[in-house]
């Protein structure tokens, strides 16, 4: 059916694109990391609440604390949901924030609050080493599965050595917020964990995000410059079985 016998309010069905053109666009992949955090103004959510804690656990006590920044995390959520924000970043601080509180709770003393983060950065850190260890390195493994590329790119060597690189970023990135966040815990400097929580994850995030898009746009141009020579071989092979063969022509 051409263009115009397409039936009004109809328009011809767009091709899906190719794995390899998916791979070629890495615009998205800024957005995609960022939104996975909530965004920019999800990173600045998430600090509230720990300031507040802190502030108040210092005025008045630690009860008190637990229940502004329990309820300072939920007008928040409430906040971006009325805003037509992703949710699903909103849902994920308020229990962030209410796990922590209950921690503190517990252990009955403010410190504990940041004991959650601690260990997660030391689990994750952990998993991410692995993963580059057994060669499946998680940036490379998220990234295709978020976009369904697959997992080609585990062939190609240079491509591989970029997802290594940034998978071990975030190995640093953990490393680091476990190792000063333990010894101010150790040291019961709760202010100062606050601090680092805070000023260590703009920071390394953001380093770590920079080396994971270099990643991702190097394996896409990988992926496209093998694409541009298979066909060009595929051109080649097709040229040379379609030309008719030299020899003697039929006998008369």
């Amino acid at each position: 059916m051409s263009e115009r016998e397409t039936p009004a309010g109809q328009r011809p069905a767009a091709t899906p694109p190719t794995e390899a053109q998916r791979a070629a666009d890495p615009a998205p992949a800024e957005q995609t990391l960022l939104e996975q955090m909530g965004g920019v103004s999800g990173l600045a959510y998430s600090a509230v609440p720990i300031v507040v804690f802190v502030v108040v656990n210092s005025i008045t006590g630690l009860m008190p604390a637990i229940w502004a920044a329990v309820g300072l995390a939920v007008a928040i959520a409430v906040w971006r949901v009325v805003r037509k924000e992703p949710v699903q970043p909103a849902i994920s601080g308020v229990l962030g924030v209410a796990v922590c509180s209950f921690i503190a709770y517990r252990s009955g003393d403010a410190k504990g609050f940041f004991l959650l983060g601690i260990w997660t950065s030391l689990i994750y850190g952990g998993v991410f080493l692995v993963s580059v260890l057994v060669r499946w390195p998680l940036v490379g493994v998220a990234w295709s599965a978020l976009n369904s590329l697959g997992f080609g790119w585990r062939k190609q060597r240079a491509a591989l050595r970029g997802y290594d690189l940034a998978t071990l970023a975030w190995v640093v990135v953990f490393a680091a917020k476990y190792v000063v966040q333990q010894w101010l815990y150790n040291a019961g400097e709760t202010g100062w964990l606050a601090f680092a929580r805070i000023a260590m994850g703009y920071p390394l995030t953001g380093l770590a995000l920079i080396v994971t898009v270099w990643a991702i746009r190097r394996a896409s141009k990988i992926a496209q410059e093998e694409l541009a020579e298979q066909e060009a071989a595929d051109r080649a092979a097709y040229a040379r079985h379609a030309a008719p063969e030299d020899g003697p022509g039929p006998a008369s």
